[in-house]
C-alpha cells in the first residue's frame, strides 16, 4: 500500500481540537527548509511561534496528529492543492491603501507626468507581492486620476502574488470601509457603496487595468515587460542575501531604461548597482 493511500485509509490518527500538538525542533526545521526550497522566504527560530499557529489550523483542517504526520501528507500528495494551502498559511500579507504614501507621492508628482507626455502612450506597471490588492488599485486609482484631462493612453498593470487566498480577494475588489478610509477624497468616485454600507467595491474601470496572477518570485517570470514601474514593497525583507540581489537584478532586466523600482522603506539597497541609480527612500532608476 502506497503512503497516500495509508493516509487516505486513516493510518494518521485524528487531531483532538482541543490539544493541538507539539513543535519538536526537527519539524520546524523540516517546514522551514520546505519553505525556503517552495518560496525562497527564510523562516529563523523568532517565527517558530508563528509558524506554529498557522501549521495547526491545516493540521486540523485535515484532522491530522503532528507536523510530521502533515508533512508526510504534503510529500505524499499530488493535486498540488496542499501545497498552495501551505504556501497561503506561511506567507504574511500586511498592506493597505497609499502603504508609505511618499512613494505614491512621488510617483504622482515625478513619474507619472513624465510618462503620460511619452508620445507611444504604452504604460505598464507591475505590483510584485501584490497581497490583497490595495496597493495595484491604488496604482489604477493615481492613473485614472492624472490621466483625466491627458489624451487616452494604452495603461495595464499586472499584479501579482504567491498566495491564491490574497489574490481571491484581490480580484473580489470588496474592502471595508475601515480599510478605504486612507484614500484622498479625490478617489471617492472609484468606490461603489456595497448594500451592507459597511463594504465598499472597486469601480469597474479601475478593476479593468489591473490583471492579477499567480507568481513564485523565485520561480519562472512568464511576463512579457518591459516594465515602466515595479512595485515591490516589503517583500525582499523575507528572503536571503543572495536571493534578493537576484531579484533586484531581474527587475532591473525588466524595465525600460529610466524606469523606476519601490522598493520597501527597510530595504535599501546598501551597494551600488551598475543598472540602477537611487533616488532617495527607497526610490531607484534605471540607468539610461
Amino acid at each position: 500500500m502506497s503512503r497516500a493511500e495509508q493516509l487516505e485509509q486513516g493510518a494518521v490518527r485524528r487531531a483532538r481540537p482541543d490539544a493541538p500538538p507539539a513543535m519538536t525542533q526537527a519539524e520546524f526545521t523540516r517546514i522551514a527548509e520546505r519553505v525556503l526550497a517552495q518560496t525562497g522566504i527564510v523562516l529563523k527560530e523568532h517565527k517558530r511561534q508563528m509558524v506554529y499557529s498557522r501549521m495547526t489550523r491545516r493540521l486540523r483542517a485535515l484532522g491530522l496528529t503532528s507536523f510530521t504526520a502533515y508533512l508526510d501528507h504534503l510529500d505524499a500528495a499530488t493535486d498540488g492543492g496542499e501545497a498552495r494551502a501551505f504556501v497561503n498559511a506561511v506567507t504574511t500579507n500586511l498592506t493597505s491603501f497609499f502603504r508609505e504614501d511618499h512613494h505614491f507621492e512621488d510617483f504622482e508628482r515625478e513619474v507619472l507626468p513624465h510618462l503620460i507626455a511619452r508620445r507611444n502612450g504604452r504604460l505598464r506597471l507591475w505590483s510584485a507581492g501584490c497581497s490583497s490588492g490595495e496597493e495595484p488599485y491604488t496604482l489604477a486609482m493615481s492613473l485614472l486620476h492624472a490621466c483625466r484631462d491627458a489624451p487616452p493612453v494604452d495603461l495595464r498593470i499586472l499584479a501579482t502574488d504567491i498566495d491564491t487566498d490574497m489574490l481571491d480577494r484581490a480580484r473580489a475588489g470588496i474592502y471595508t470601509r475601515e480599510r478605504t478610509a486612507k484614500l484622498p477624497r479625490r478617489f471617492s468616485g472609484y468606490l461603489l457603496a456595497e448594500p451592507d454600507a459597511e463594504t465598499a467595491r472597486i469601480a469597474p474601470q479601475v478593476q479593468a487595468l489591473i490583471t492579477f496572477k499567480e507568481l513564485n518570485l523565485i520561480g519562472p517570470w512568464p511576463v512579457r515587460g518591459p516594465f515602466d514601474v515595479i512595485f515591490c514593497r516589503n517583500v525582499l525583507i523575507y528572503f536571503d542575501g543572495r536571493t534578493k540581489a537576484a531579484l533586484i537584478d531581474r527587475f532591473a532586466d525588466l524595465r525600460t531604461p529610466g524606469g523606476t523600482l519601490y522598493l520597501g522603506h527597510s530595504e535599501s539597497l546598501l551597494d551600488e548597482h551598475p543598472l540602477l541609480e537611487s533616488l532617495g527612500a527607497t526610490v531607484y532608476r534605471r540607468r539610461r
